[in-house]
């Protein structure tokens, strides 16, 4: 089916979250907050750029919880009993090693000619190569076609402009002020 969407990226939070749609000329970003949907087109031939970086506050979700769940187990292995204690302080490794794995999470930046736009692309930069690489296929696909679409119209010669003398003054002070203006 010509102009179906195909689902590029989710990324999902606890109040909703926003899937990614390409389509043949556009990117389609659904944003659903509870039980609203904001929908968002970007037509890929105004796009400029897709911007993916980590986010500074990963390091707060790694060490966080693991903080929290290592002070846990400590505190369970000295007071209550060691199975308890080692019951956390494995969650706490096990939490550390399962973010070291996934990698840092993202953000992401839309650019196109009318605006730009902050919206998640990706949930961790590792995948982002993989999202991005499809975008910039379909990008290309779109401009290729917008070119061999719009064929070069037949240009005959145009007659000799002829000016007048309003014209000629016109450009000749034009030029004069281009040239004090640049020295």
């Amino acid at each position: 089916m010509k102009g179906a969407f195909r689902k590029i990226s989710r990324v999902g939070s606890l109040m909703g979250g926003t899937k990614w749609y390409l389509s043949e000329d556009c990117l389609l970003a659904a944003k659903r907050t509870l039980y609203a949907v904001e929908y968002r087109r970007f037509y890929l031939h105004d796009l400029e750029y897709i911007v993916v970086w980590p986010n500074r506050l990963w390091l707060w979700r790694l060490l966080t919880p693991a903080v929290l769940l290592l002070v846990l187990g400590i505190s369970l292995w000295q007071w209550v009993n060691a199975t308890a204690g080692a019951i956390f302080l494995s969650m706490a490794v096990a939490w550390v090693v399962m973010e070291l794995v996934l990698g840092p999470t993202a953000k992401s930046r839309v650019r196109t000619t009318g605006a730009s736009v902050d919206l998640r692309l990706v949930k961790r930069t590792r995948r982002a190569r993989k999202v991005l690489a499809k975008i910039d296929t379909a990008v290309r696909h779109a401009r290729s076609s917008i070119g061999q679409a719009t064929s070069p119209a037949i240009i005959s010669p145009a007659e000799p402009a002829v000016q007048t003398r309003s014209e000629a003054a016109a450009t000749a002070a034009i030029a004069a002020a281009t040239q004090t203006n640049a020295s």
